[in-house]
């Protein structure tokens, strides 16, 4: 027994057991290539690339981004949104999904939901949406041309939050007019098909400065019409049901 009590020995067992428990961490923190779960439950999920580019981003209110640029996230003050958000492969925002609804204190009900997917590095050329004010209501697709020759950067996106963010009146109106001339170009609708606020549903066809030009539309009485458009807005034939 004599053996077990000398020092060779104890620094031998001290060092066993020090690789075994190394081992041991080593081990349980290793994590698993793939996992199962019943349910789990988050503030927000990032789905990342391997190089660690955040492709696309899932969460509530509080914990949703702001916007992403190049692999970096930068901060939206006018964004309020719970809902998703896509990345394109070098980590820029190129669409996103968001929805929500509440009731007021007044018994007024509120519900949006709005799916969209944006050019590279620019505005939304494809759009989904549904919003609804107490029995009003707009449902409608939107397909846009975006002609600008600027990116969205960080830099751009701050300016336009802070115009945005002025009271109404002048000084609101003359900054965000600076900006149009500093940004020239626009994002123009040139195709709507949807429910709108007057309870009609219309398919609208514009020009590529956004002029109405064609407008096929059943009103909510049921009355059906369509529409030819000249460039000022101007209807130039109409034919109705009963047109011969």
């Amino acid at each position: 027994m004599k053996i077990f009590s000398t020092s060779s020995f104890l620094t031998m067992y001290s060092g066993a057991l020090t690789v075994a428990f190394a081992t041991i961490l080593l081990l349980g923190a290793r994590k698993p290539a793939n996992a199962s779960f019943d349910q789990i439950t988050v503030h927000r999920i990032n789905i990342v690339e391997p190089d660690g580019t955040t492709r696309m981003v899932l969460s509530n209110r509080t914990e949703f981004p702001g916007a992403y640029y190049m692999g970096k996230e930068y901060p939206r003050t006018d964004r309020d949104a719970t809902g998703m958000l896509f990345n394109n492969d070098e980590g820029t925002e190129n669409g996103g999904l968001i929805f929500g609804g509440k009731k007021e204190k007044d018994g007024v009900t509120h519900s949006w939901g709005h799916l969209s997917f944006d050019e590279y590095n620019r505005d939304q050329t494809l759009a989904m949406e549904s919003s609804s004010d107490g029995s009003s209501r707009n449902t409608y697709y939107a397909v846009n041309d975006d002609d600008t020759t600027w990116s969205i950067t960080p830099q751009v996106s701050a300016e336009w939050q802070r115009a945005k963010a002025l009271p109404s009146g002048p000084e609101r109106a003359a900054a965000i007019s600076a900006l149009r001339t500093k940004y020239p170009g626009s994002n123009t609708n040139r195709a709507y098909l949807g429910r709108s606020r007057d309870k009609s549903v219309s398919l609208r066809l514009k020009d590529p400065q956004g002029h109405e030009r064609l407008v096929a539309r059943v009103a909510a009485n049921g009355e059906p019409v369509l529409e030819f458009l000249d460039e000022n807005g101007k209807v130039l034939r109409t034919i109705r049901a009963d047109s011969k």
